[in-house]
């Protein structure tokens, strides 16, 4: 079974982007003509296609196979016997056999983020007031709630169950280096817009 990690901010933030898109598409028809609109156009898929490719799309997704990390410019696979250690300091990385590979969809809360994650995590261990017990991560990275953290907690809750059962005690790598595929329809087509946004600045 699949498990996928996707921040919540990113699909917010790009569903917002395309409805501004949209709404700004549509009144420039209304208030300045159907050539404005065309003129307009390229420069608002540009900024949503731009938007899904950094905040949507990017994922991390975790299967028996190994870990998938769906970045911006290139998806990169990385199987079970490959992971040696699984770290959230700056985001969701991946040390392997292969080298490091941080997910773009699950970086690090911020210094103030963490902070005000830490302080939530303080609870009382009874009525005295003085008396308080601090939950502390190894890594402000492993946060719950945090972007890291909670693909942190997916990757390495089927890590450690692989290992614990045994799977993982002699493990071949089947590749040289890890498979990797680049985006190159995602990046032509971000270009091809950038050319035509830039080509109606000597249409209007």
């Amino acid at each position: 079974m699949n498990e996928e990690f996707r921040p919540g901010f990113g699909r917010g933030l790009t569903v917002l982007v395309a409805l501004i898109a949209a709404v700004t598409a549509v009144t420039v028809t209304v208030t300045s003509g159907l050539t404005d609109a065309l003129l307009t156009l390229p420069w608002l898929a540009l900024l949503a296609a731009t938007c899904w490719a950094f905040f949507w799309r990017p994922s991390v997704v975790v299967s028996d196979a190994g870990v998938r990390l769906v970045n911006v410019t290139r998806t990169i696979d990385v199987p079970w016997p490959a992971v040696n250690d699984v770290d959230t300091r700056f985001a969701l990385t991946l040390e392997t056999a292969y080298g490091r590979f941080r997910a773009w969809a699950a970086p690090a809360p911020g210094a103030g983020s963490a902070l005000r994650s830490s302080m939530r995590m303080r609870r009382p261990a009874s009525t005295d007031p003085d008396d308080v017990v601090e939950h502390e991560s190894s890594s402000m990275g492993d946060i719950a709630g945090s972007a890291s953290g909670e693909a942190a907690r997916i990757v390495r809750r089927r890590w450690e169950g692989l290992r614990d059962a045994g799977f993982l005690d002699d493990p071949q790598l089947e590749f040289d280096q890890a498979p990797v595929q680049w985006h190159w329809r995602v990046g032509a087509t971000v270009l091809g817009l950038v050319v035509a946004s830039v080509a109606t600045l000597f249409m209007g």
